[in-house]
């Protein structure tokens, strides 16, 4: 569905490795907060009394999503390649961990931990290239939270959790694991899973390796004037260059853009959750792509950025995740992304997006949680990259090439990256979905 961009790519992505691995050992172990993926316990119990008491908007949208937290039947796993089967598997483990924690349902556990336990005896794992590389992601952004939802279930025994720990090491790090060399959506889908297992599997290897590639996709996918080193040789061609276009803009005028942008902001939310702020090192680059896609949306113009300027009429339910951190933890003004929230218009839930104006919408000014206070940085490689890059010249993308890839990452911005280090605030305490 994508086709492949250049080589140096391909050796940027093993550079990567290399950086993260050689500076890992060298930072003091991370503690890990549970939940912590991509809910955190205030949200989790904020949404949970809406839900007791009755209270609308989200007493509908959680029947809604509860329409598909049902029974598992299957006995065996879907492979590689059978994407619609895998996922409904992966569709159906998060909406039980979901009912779960809102109802304390223990069947919803139980529904929830059958797929996992399923999955962790009997699937063989993705291949290396291709499309397995996004389903992979997409899975792994399902999957991930379902298991650090239920983790803490007294049913869950400890033999059956390592178990399905270690189908994820085995099984999806691979894949996920070798950067994609397809548009940028893909990526961004695979960074999301990463942080999503890690978190689960208490793998700060993993954790740093995901947020040295969030670091590295971020300027190569959300267009900012303040770049610089950026090569847009795989942009589709846009016709006027504005904050907050992406390489895939014009590629088919906001759907894959949807996805791309719910990937990262999920990524974001996850490392929040665990006290490192990627939020705050791209807060213009994510609030100008929020606001630039939800005001073409609403306007059905691509508003001259792209030779093709009618918009897609796909809309899907990701909007919230960004707008709760930005508008109501931090307090920016996002007018075109809440007027898209508050629209009438049918906000579909797929794939790696999953209910996200239940799970963030409608959450209180201020945020459920406190600020995280920040403390000395870590040691972590990762992507207060992303703000170095900026300076106050202002670039001239070059023509496109009209390529379909996922654009091109500079060996320069990739050493830069291996000397800087992402502010890791003070985590919050962790308390367990079910009070232990």
């Amino acid at each position: 569905m994508n086709r492949l961009f250049n080589t140096r790519t391909l050796l940027s992505s093993a550079l990567i490795f290399g950086l993260v691995f050689a500076t890992s050992s060298a930072q003091a172990a991370m503690t890990f907060v549970h939940p912590g993926g991509a809910n955190n316990q205030a949200d989790l119990n904020f949404v949970k009394a809406k839900i007791a008491a009755g209270e609308q908007p989200w007493t509908s949208k959680f029947n809604a999503m509860k329409g598909l937290a049902t029974a598992y039947t299957r006995t065996t796993s879907p492979q590689d390649g059978a994407e619609e089967a895998q996922k409904a598997d992966g569709l159906k483990a998060y909406a039980n961990a979901l009912a779960w924690a809102y109802t304390g349902d223990s069947v919803y556990a139980q529904n929830a931990i059958a797929v996992l336990n399923t999955w962790g005896r009997t699937f063989n794992g993705y291949a290396t290239n291709g499309q397995s590389l996004l389903n992979a992601g997409w899975i792994a952004s399902l999957m991930g939270p379902a298991a650090e939802l239920v983790r803490s279930y007294p049913g869950w025994s400890t033999a059956d959790r390592a178990m399905v720990q270690n189908m994820f090491k085995t099984k999806f790090y691979p894949a996920l694991n070798t950067m994609s060399t397809w548009n940028g959506n893909v990526d961004l889908a695979q960074i999301d899973g990463m942080l999503n297992l890690a978190v689960f599997n208490e793998d700060e290897a993993e954790f740093n390796l995901a947020l040295q590639r969030l670091a590295s996709r971020n300027p190569n996918y959300f267009f900012l004037f303040t770049d610089t080193g950026i090569i847009y040789g795989s942009w589709f061609n846009p016709s006027k260059w504005v904050d907050g276009i992406t390489q895939e803009t014009c590629r088919d005028n906001g759907h894959h853009t949807q996805f791309a942008l719910a990937s990262a902001l999920d990524a974001a939310e996850v490392a929040w959750n665990q006290g490192v702020d990627v939020y705050g090192q791209n807060t213009a680059r994510y609030t100008s792509a929020l606001e630039l896609m939800a005001n073409q949306i609403l306007t059905g113009s691509m508003l001259g950025t792209c030779t093709n300027n009618t918009t897609t009429t796909d809309l899907y339910d990701t909007w919230a995740i960004g707008y709760n951190h930005y508008h109501n933890r931090k307090g920016l003004n996002l007018p075109y992304t809440l007027q898209l929230l508050n629209s009438t218009r049918n906000k579909e839930s797929s794939w790696n997006i999953f209910y996200e104006s239940l799970t963030h919408g409608n959450l209180p000014a201020g945020g459920t949680t406190s600020s995280v206070a920040s403390s000395a940085a870590s040691s972590s490689a990762a992507s207060s990259a992303a703000s170095s890059a900026a300076s106050s010249e202002t670039p001239t993308p070059p023509p496109s090439s009209g390529k379909s890839g996922g654009g091109s990452i500079g060996f320069g911005f990739l050493m830069i990256l291996a000397s800087l280090s992402l502010p890791r605030f003070a985590a919050r305490r962790p308390i367990n979905a079910n009070g232990n």
